[in-house]
């Protein structure tokens, strides 16, 4: 799946290990390279993925980007619970683009025979990371909480999920006391029967933004299919650092566009949100939404860790 959860755990590889254990890095921004170094020295007292033994790795993501684009890994380590990698991942990024990006960073036993097994995850959110520190320090590693894969625009509409991720832990020492965080993952599934242009079809895309977050840092877009009324996307959305009560002043804007060689054609598009009218207190256009739509919202609050999937007619206006 283009850009899907899948390319960060898939369901066969969840819950087969008791995760335990901890991994010790450091990070670096390089502003002469314009780069971010990830130096990953090692990992302490992991889990046993086969008889007292693990051929562990280490994968990475800078998310919310979760293609092959934002993947790095390190070498195996064969036969050892307490492997020693001392390996830099580097990412070529502006500093300002740190904001917004979370690392994340995940432990797994490589098998050649089998599926590759999941020991342990840890994510930082490079947004409130001190810079100057650049000590290698030690992050106990966390199992993954498993989001139920579920699918969700049609004339035309949409379809798709959302799912609110949240994080029920208490802060640790190595977060500076914040209070705990989730996450929203939105699946665009397809679009069905669009009205076709004037070539008799249609090159579509979606594009998202989480308001009041109208910055480049919120837009997310799918690929471009060409030349299909019904175009299949299969691409997943991630937007993290939210506490549940921003999810009830927030609002997911979806828009279909049409792709043009030097300039795009919006076609449409749906608001998923309480439709309140206001946001934090200020009254604002966009907490617009339709019965259909704020169902959608209300359903999400009311069902963390779960996708909810609909079927939502484009709006044009």
């Amino acid at each position: 799946l283009s850009g899907s959860l899948m390319s960060l755990y898939s369901e066969a590889e969840l819950g087969r290990v008791a995760v335990r254990g901890c991994v010790q890095l450091s990070l670096r921004y390089d502003p002469a390279k314009k780069e971010l170094q990830v130096h990953v020295l090692r990992c302490r007292q992991l889990a046993e993925a086969k008889k007292q033994r693990s051929d562990p790795y280490i994968k990475t993501y800078l998310l919310p980007d979760k293609s092959n684009r934002s993947k790095r890994k390190t070498t195996v380590r064969k036969r050892s619970l307490d492997p020693v990698f001392n390996e830099t991942l580097k990412y070529k990024l502006e500093k300002r683009d740190l904001q917004g990006r979370t690392l994340n960073l995940s432990v797994w036993h490589h098998d050649s025979l089998g599926r590759n097994l999941f020991l342990g995850e840890v994510e930082i959110a490079l947004g409130a990371w001190d810079w100057a520190n650049t000590s290698p320090e030690w992050f106990s590693l966390q199992p993954r909480v498993k989001v139920p894969m579920g699918t969700g625009m049609g004339r035309g509409g949409g379809g798709g999920g959302p799912a609110w991720q949240g994080a029920p832990d208490p802060p640790s020492p190595t977060d500076g006391g914040l209070p705990p965080t989730g996450e929203l993952h939105i699946w665009v599934k397809d679009a069905q029967s669009l009205i076709p242009l004037q070539s008799g079809t249609v090159d579509a895309f979606v594009q998202c933004y989480v308001l009041p977050d109208d910055s480049k840092a919120s837009r997310q877009k799918t690929r471009v299919v060409k030349r299909s009324l019904n175009p299949l996307f299969n691409h997943t959305m991630v937007y993290d650092g939210f506490q549940a009560k921003d999810l009830a002043e927030a609002c997911a804007e979806f828009t279909l566009w049409h792709h043009e060689a030097f300039s795009k054609r919006q076609l449409g598009g749906i608001r998923l949100s309480l439709g309140t009218g206001s946001s934090y207190g200020v009254p604002v256009g966009w907490m617009d939404s339709t019965a259909e739509e704020r169902g959608v919202w209300g359903r999400l609050l009311q069902q963390p860790g779960h996708w909810v999937e609909a079927l939502l007619p484009l709006r044009t206006n």
